[in-house]
């Protein structure tokens, strides 16, 4: 007979610790070789540098063990390796920058911003003791994440750059609050679908063989959606609104586990996408420099051309399989190298192998993700992990599919490695939301104590004399 022993889970932090030692000397060696390769001596604040990441690991590291000592091992060292390498690569573009005539100061703005996440998400570990907490929260979630998404529309406050109106400037600083709003949007689209689960699943008209929900359960999710529709229309950014909308349809289809969400996704994003090349002259300028790169009348148009795109296929072809090493390519000759243009950087100096290996720590961070996702034992956990997995895993498909030309381009940051004080606050308060949802998830259940078994029934006693003696006149 097949006996159930019970398994002790380890909390996994001295694995966590490991792992962190490699993801951090990566991330300094990284450092350490881009100063060598470029001025033959090592960075002047190489020592500061390493001292300043090594502290913030180790100290995320201290408060997870205090708060968290259950949370996935892995997660913390490979946002930290992402976070070095790409730290190192926009100091690249500083010395090539500096070179030029043109100094500047991306990576010592990068490494403040590093700081002041990594804190955010030691706060969120010990503030949050249970992410249920954040159910409560649900429409406060949403309103929260609409205020976000038209920030950028007020007068005085929003700002327009490149020609989309997604930035606000506060004390001097430049913010995209959309970055947030799509932490707040999870929260919302997790809380308020665990509710109407059932009703959106099965109360509702078929149409076509696809299960369709009533109208009014969608009222609030479709409140939403026409929010982030305002983003593509009125502050003319398709990346964000892409995100948005991929979000919506991944947590129905998490919630409802049907392949119909999927299906109508995509019809109606390629319906959109048609109506919006040809309704609005900005996408339409983006679907023009995606299908006719090479032009030459479409690579010199300015604004709207295919230059950006065109230099950063050169500068990865430049690299091939190997790449020219830390250092010795020419990243800088693409415009915005260091934010939206990172990944072709770092594909020229690392080549594909390197980019590969970078796109596989991404892969490891997401699956990490899923698996918190399909652990942890409520509803709200499983649509609230798997809806942050999903964000972060669809950010890297957009920008790294725009870079490469398979898709449009977009102008999304890739999260953890691109200059930008928004993005990369939002994506570690996504770390340690993950974090402490896989704490919960792999936390022992606990152990009741003083629990007496109660004695059997008399119909059960009797049942079991009768069976005793039907075996005994068997024999």
């Amino acid at each position: 007979m097949a006996t159930v022993s019970p398994h002790r889970v380890r909390p996994g932090r001295g694995v966590e610790l490991g792992l962190l030692v490699l993801a951090l000397a990566l991330g300094v060696a990284a450092y350490a070789l881009v100063g060598l390769n470029v001025a033959g001596s090592l960075p002047t604040n190489i020592y500061g540098y390493s001292a300043g990441m090594v502290g913030l690991g180790v100290g995320l590291h201290v408060v997870m063990r205090l708060r968290a000592p259950y949370a996935d091992p892995v997660i913390l060292p490979a946002t930290v390796a992402l976070n070095g390498v790409g730290l190192a690569m926009i100091y690249r573009i500083d010395l090539a920058n500096a070179a030029s005539g043109d100094p500047t100061t991306f990576a010592t703005r990068q490494l403040g911003w590093t700081a002041i996440g990594v804190i955010l998400a030691a706060v969120v570990l010990v503030l949050l003791q249970d992410h249920r907490t954040l159910r409560r929260y649900t429409y406060t979630a949403m309103v929260v994440g609409l205020v976000l998404v038209v920030l950028p529309l007020v007068p005085g406050l929003g700002a327009s750059i490149n020609g989309a109106r997604i930035w606000v400037y506060v004390g001097g600083q430049s913010l995209q609050p959309a970055e947030l709003a799509k932490i707040a949007l999870a929260v919302f689209f997790a809380g308020y679908l665990v509710t109407n689960r059932d009703t959106l699943t099965l109360a509702g008209p078929k149409v076509l063989g696809l299960q369709l929900p009533r109208i009014r359960d969608l009222g609030p999710i479709l409140l939403v959606w026409a929010g982030s529709l305002a983003v593509l229309v009125l502050e003319r950014d398709l990346g964000t609104s892409l995100l948005f909308f991929g979000v919506f349809v991944a947590m129905l289809y998490l919630a409802t586990e049907r392949l119909s969400w999927i299906v109508l996704g995509l019809v109606l994003f390629a319906g959109g996408a048609v109506v919006a090349a040809q309704a609005f002259p900005h996408v339409g300028a983006r679907f023009d420099a995606w299908l006719n790169a090479f032009d030459d009348d479409v690579f010199a148009r300015s604004p709207g051309g295919s230059g950006q795109l065109v230099r950063g296929l050169f500068g990865m072809a430049n690299g091939g399989l190997f790449g020219t090493g830390w250092g010795r390519g020419r990243p800088d000759l693409v415009p915005y190298a260091e934010s939206d243009f990172i990944v072709a950087s770092l594909g020229e100096e690392l080549g594909l192998t390197g980019l590969l290996a970078i796109l596989l720590v991404y892969l490891v961070l997401v699956q990490r993700g899923l698996r918190t996702a399909i652990g942890v034992r409520d509803g709200f956990g499983k649509l609230l992990a798997g809806g942050l997995a999903f964000v972060v895993a669809f950010q890297c498909f957009v920008v790294v599919g725009g870079v490469t030309r398979l898709i449009p381009l977009t102008g999304l940051t890739m999260p953890f490695m691109a200059y930008g004080g928004s993005s990369l606050l939002a994506n570690w308060v996504i770390v340690a939301l993950l974090l402490r949802i896989s704490d919960s998830a792999r936390r022992p259940a606990p152990v009741v104590k003083g629990f007496v078994e109660p004695p059997p029934s008399t119909a059960d006693h009797q049942k079991t004399q009768v069976l005793t003696g039907l075996e005994e006149a068997r024999g």
